[in-house]
């Protein structure tokens, strides 16, 4: 029985056997097939150079790109090409720009000098009665139908050289904080002390018409701006806007600083106090600027940095740093008992270090001590670090309620020639802290040094069609820089106080500032940029300044610290920045890896560099043009009679944010555009206009060059039947003139945006050539470019070629000419094409034939030089990187060194952080407690709403900035998943036209995909046919573009942080005065207060305390 069993037993198991052998050679028959199944690299090269001919063919034909190069010959023998001088160029610009600033000081000159003679024969009426117009209140009616109080009828008209906002270019008006008192006696007397200014604000207008916003800030508070204009307030009614808070008063007011910020962070400092004190160190960060210097420390019974990385140290107070310092001061926790002696030593000794090391601003030098009483004796220290010469000034600031050590404190600061102040509640803050300003200006006043200062770029808060500023290389354009000079008090009674009356000043868009380059001698890839002593960019076409929070545009946190190196980042020995910022003159060349099409299409070039500085300013001037073509230009002349003619043609245009023209001079030629203003200037209707005459002779040679092309559009339109899908042919040359004719009418054309006004990238603009130019003269002439384009959603197809013209030996760019085409015909086409007819003769193929890109077994794809998708038979795929789509291929085509990886870096990036803010707030006690703690919390953040968050009202719009920054509460207690500025690495690849073709078996698992790479003659493309049922997702991951967070240990972003990088000092210094008058130091605060915010205030302590 069991023998019998065992036999059985055994036939089964070799039953099971050969079953298993068998599907096992089932399954290798299947995997063999598959891996046999190939794709002939004959039949694809066919398909190609098919596709390659119709293709020229089309894109030749509906642009017209022979008859124009035809055209460009013909005129060789009488056109001249010259090389750009750089050298000679970067000089001519800067003293163009010296010139336009200089002007700009000489208005800001005569402000101070009429604001300083008002107040030398002015005497103080204390029951002084006199109406003003007040900004907030002009043009406003009580219930009655009467002017209220400080109103009054005020024309206002809109004004396009002011951004289009009504205003009264006649007369000024007057802003006051809500926090000061309107009628308080200081106010009106130095309102009626400065009427004068009107007069001169006038006045400068009409000597320089391009002169922006003109305005003078009182030390008392309050704002006189010209033109005058309806200031509007918040939707609660208040308007925070202080100007003695702006960093064009305070650089003006003051020299430059270092600064030591102590705090006493004891367990009697809890609660309110130390809600004030973190106030009050956010605002005095808030009057740093980047040519100051800082640090911070807490103490109790030792010393604490409160960012360790800094220890021992003075760091610059870019807005980088002071906003990290704000972060770090919201995270202070009261314990411990107050030590300020040691303390006090440490901050002596980091001062003392800077200066006896040449570091820090080498100017003045003051501790701030924020502290609720001081009890110890410190007499000793001031002996050993400061006296007798004192010079590291003092001042204290007094917190709470409590004035036991009041007397203590005060001592501190009179005997350190500081200042003292009581800040008892969170209003006293603004108001208190701004009392140092006036202390460090007293030498610089009694010396009646009139300083002109210079700002970094700052955000003009008026942002029109943001979403379309957001989309385009200007955004670096919307900054401004201000002008300002000090008002002292010229009276020989009060000289040794050295009272400041305020500060004068003027904006200067630096739009206005970059024109003074015009684009068209720079080149499609030159430009010009502008960089100030600390080496931080003012203006330059890869500055990025906003970023896309969800749908909401926003200023970048350190948009105005962005340093040059970051930006011309393959200067990695920053031979370029460190010669700009010394103020050189000089000349650098380097192999770049440039991008275009935001960052998606790398390009290498050489530029050469050409700087110098800009005279009495903290400026330097720098220009880059593209070795080569960049550097070539060609000259050619007709009468103005013929090139009228053809510049008036309906299908031409000009650049319109290029001065051909200027028209900004005399406001009867504002209406106009530039190519009405060009036209009427040469019909010699506008003689007064002052022109560009090289661009002018320049535009009108290339209108009548290209004149033929309209003809030959026209024509095809109206004797040809135009293919479906071609929609829009257009030429372009580097005076900026553009010839657009479109072959389909709007209803049916797909890319209804391109070549609008709304299309930035396409169009000559003020900073940039169009995209489809840059490509073009990347290319070799008359071999034409394609590429995919995807806006939201809408795909269409873009060729493009240049166009050239040669003499005695060298070769111009003279312009680019294209098409632009939907899709419909190009899939039309190709797959008509990648199809071979069942009566095919297979016998000499080996592999598949008749072969189809039609079939489901395969895959066809056309590729452009940069991997972009710009055919699939999934539409969804076009436009998208070709590693997204089949990361296994890509990865192939790398190895095989057909396509190339190119690392790019991005040091403006934003990045995803997620934060969590940790609550210091005590337990919930009791619901009773709780709902306190929210009352307390509410009425806290809504009181630093109205008295720190500082909206600039129509300008200075550092508040952007500062949304993040006006007050830290640390009763937060959520995840926010906010973005930072961070450095970014991200790839891009490019095509080896030296490989015309390739061929591959990848293994995936339990298949092998072949594929068939080949070149399409006279394109940037390649045609990708592949099997499309194996799946290699598995083994090979999408290659993406996505870029990296480049990570920093801790160490090395400290030594970031703290870093010092090469800088030019400011040439002033005002630190110390024998005559100075230091018994002026301080003693019970007095502040003006509306009644509202009285009470608020008031309210917020009784809460707090509870």
């Amino acid at each position: 029985m069991s023998g019998l069993q065992g036999y059985r037993m055994e036939s089964i198991n070799v039953l099971g056997m050969r079953n298993l052998l068998r599907l096992m050679g089932i399954l290798c028959l299947l995997i063999t097939a598959e891996a046999q199944m190939k794709i002939p690299p004959e039949t694809v090269q066919q398909w190609a150079l098919t596709f390659s001919a119709e293709l020229r063919e089309f894109a030749t034909k509906y642009s017209g790109s022979l008859l124009l190069q035809k055209k460009l010959k013909d005129v060789e023998p009488i056109i001249k090409i010259i090389e750009v001088d750089g050298q000679d160029l970067v000089k001519d610009y800067s003293d163009e720009i010296e010139r336009m600033l200089g002007s700009k000081m000489k208005s800001v000159k005569r402000l101070a000098e009429s604001a300083e003679d008002s107040d030398l024969y002015h005497e103080f009426n204390a029951t002084l009665e006199f109406d003003y117009y007040n900004s907030m209140m002009i043009n406003t009616a009580d219930e009655d139908g009467n002017y209220v109080d400080l109103g009054g009828e005020f024309p206002l008209e809109e004004n396009e050289h002011f951004n289009k906002l009504p205003v009264n270019t006649q007369m000024s008006n007057i802003q006051v904080p809500t926090n000061v008192y309107n009628k308080d006696p200081n106010i009106l007397n130095a309102i009626y002390n400065t009427e004068a200014l009107n007069d001169v604000f006038i006045s400068n207008f009409q000597k320089d018409p391009t002169l922006t916003w003109q305005y003078f800030g009182s030390s008392t508070g309050f704002f006189r701006i010209y033109p005058g204009i309806k200031w509007t307030p918040d939707s609660n009614g208040v308007v925070a806007f202080d100007c003695r808070n702006r960093n064009w008063y305070i650089q003006a007011a003051t020299s430059p600083k270092d600064i030591i910020i102590m705090v006493d962070i004891s367990g009697s400092m809890k609660g309110l106090k130390m809600t004030i004190a973190k106030h009050t160190i956010n605002t005095i960060l808030d009057t740093l600027g980047e040519n100051d210097f800082v640090n911070v420390i807490a103490y109790t019974d030792y010393v604490r940095y409160v960012e360790p990385c800094f220890r021992g140290t003075l760091v610059q107070a870019d807005l980088d740093n002071r906003e990290h310092f704000k972060v770090l001061v919201e995270e202070l926790h009261v314990k411990g008992e107050a030590k300020i002696k040691n303390a006090m030593k440490e901050s002596f000794k980091i001062l003392n270090e800077a200066r006896a090391n040449g570091q820090g601003s080498m100017c003045n030098q003051a501790i701030m001590l924020i502290t609720d009483g001081a009890m110890e004796d410190f007499e000793s220290v001031f002996e050993e670090f400061n006296w007798p010469e004192r010079r590291v000034r003092v001042f204290t600031y007094l917190i709470g309620r409590e004035m036991t050590f009041a007397q203590n404190t005060k001592w501190i600061a009179c005997n350190n020639k500081g200042y003292y102040t009581h800040i008892s509640t969170l209003a006293d803050v603004q108001e208190n802290v701004m009392e140092y300003l006036h202390v460090l200006s007293r030498p610089m006043v009694i010396n009646h040094d009139h300083d002109i200062i210079w700002t970094e770029a700052y955000m003009d808060s008026v942002l029109p069609n943001t979403e379309e500023l957001f989309t385009t290389k200007a955004q670096s354009l919307l900054l401004m820089t201000s002008v300002a000079m000090p008002v002292f008090s010229k009276k020989k009674e009060t000289l040794s106080h050295g009272i400041l009356l305020g500060v004068v000043g003027s904006d200067i868009p630096l739009m206005e500032v970059m024109k003074l380059a015009p684009r068209y001698m720079l080149g499609a890839h030159g430009y010009a940029f502008l960089i100030n002593n600390n080496g931080y960019i003012l203006a330059h076409p890869d500055l990025r300044p906003l970023y896309k929070d969800g749908k909401k545009l926003k200023p970048k946190p350190n948009y105005n610290s962005v340093d040059l190196s970051e930006v011309e980042w393959e200067d990695t020995d920053e031979l370029l920045r460190t010669a700009m910022v010394k103020g050189e003159t000089g000349t650098l060349s380097l192999n770049i890896r440039a991008s275009v099409d935001k960052g998606k299409r790398p390009l290498y070039l050489t530029n050469e560099y050409f700087y110098t500085n800009i005279d009495d300013t903290p400026f330097s001037f720098g220009m880059a043009l593209t070795k080569g073509h960049g550097k070539l230009m060609f000259m050619g002349n007709v009468s103005v009679e013929e090139g009228l003619h053809d510049l008036t043609s309906p299908d031409l245009t000009i650049a319109s944010e290029w001065t051909y023209c200027e028209t900004d001079i005399d406001p009867a030629h504002r209406k106009y555009s530039q190519l009405q203003a060009a036209i009427r200037y040469l019909l010699g209707k506008e003689p007064d206009l002052e022109c560009d005459e090289v661009l002018l002779s320049q535009t009108l040679f290339d209108a009548v060059v290209t004149a033929p092309l309209e003809a030959y559009w026209n024509t095809l339109m109206l004797n040809d039947r135009v293919e479906p899908g071609v929609e829009t042919a257009f030429l372009g040359t580097r005076s900026g003139l553009m010839r657009v004719v479109r072959y389909a009418g709007v209803e049916t054309r797909v890319a209804k945006k391109f070549l609008t006004p709304a299309d930035k990238d396409n169009l000559f603009t003020i900073d940039h050539f169009p995209l489809w130019y840059r490509l073009a003269v990347e290319n070799s002439p008359g071999k034409f470019y394609y590429y995919p384009v995807n806006d939201k959603g809408v795909k269409y197809i873009i060729a493009t070629t240049s166009v050239t013209v040669s003499s005695e030996g060298k070769t111009a760019m003279a312009g680019a000419v294209g098409l632009q085409m939907s899709l419909d015909w190009l899939e039309k086409r190709f797959w008509a094409i990648a199809k071979q007819p069942n009566d095919t003769d297979c016998s000499n193929i080996e592999g598949v034939c008749p072969l189809s890109c039609d079939s489901a077994d395969l895959s066809c794809y056309l590729v452009d030089n940069n991997g972009f998708v710009m055919l699939s038979k999934e539409r969804s795929e076009i436009g998208r990187f070709f590693g997204e789509v089949d990361g296994s291929i890509m990865a192939s085509l790398l190895k095989m060194g057909m396509f190339k990886k190119v690392s790019l870096f991005d040091y403006q990036a934003m990045c995803k952080t997620g934060h969590h803010h940790a609550s210091s707030a005590r337990p919930l006690l009791s619901p009773f407690y709780g709902i306190v703690a929210l009352i307390r919390w509410f009425f806290s953040n809504a009181l630093m709403f109205l008295l720190d968050f500082n909206l600039c009202g129509l300008w200075h719009s550092d508040y952007f900035v500062d949304a993040k920054a006006g007050y830290h509460t640390s009763h937060k207690q959520k995840k926010v998943d906010a973005l930072q500025p961070c450095d970014t690495a991200y790839p891009g690849f490019m095509y080896d036209p030296s490989v015309r073709e390739a061929n591959s078996l990848i293994k995936c698992g339990r298949c092998q995909k072949m594929f068939v790479v080949q070149q399409i003659p006279d394109s940037n493309l390649v045609l990708v046919v592949t099997q499309a049922y194996c799946d290699c997702s598995r083994q090979y991951g999408a290659i993406l573009l996505e870029p990296k967070e480049i990570k920093y240990n801790a160490t090395v972003k400290c030594n970031r942080m703290k870093s010092q990088k090469v800088r030019r000092r400011p040439e002033s210094c005002h630190a110390y005065h024998p005559k100075e008058n230091a018994k002026d130091c301080g003693g019970a605060a007095a502040i003006s207060l509306s009644l509202s915010l009285f009470s608020a205030s008031l309210l917020v302590s009784l809460v707090t305390e509870y």
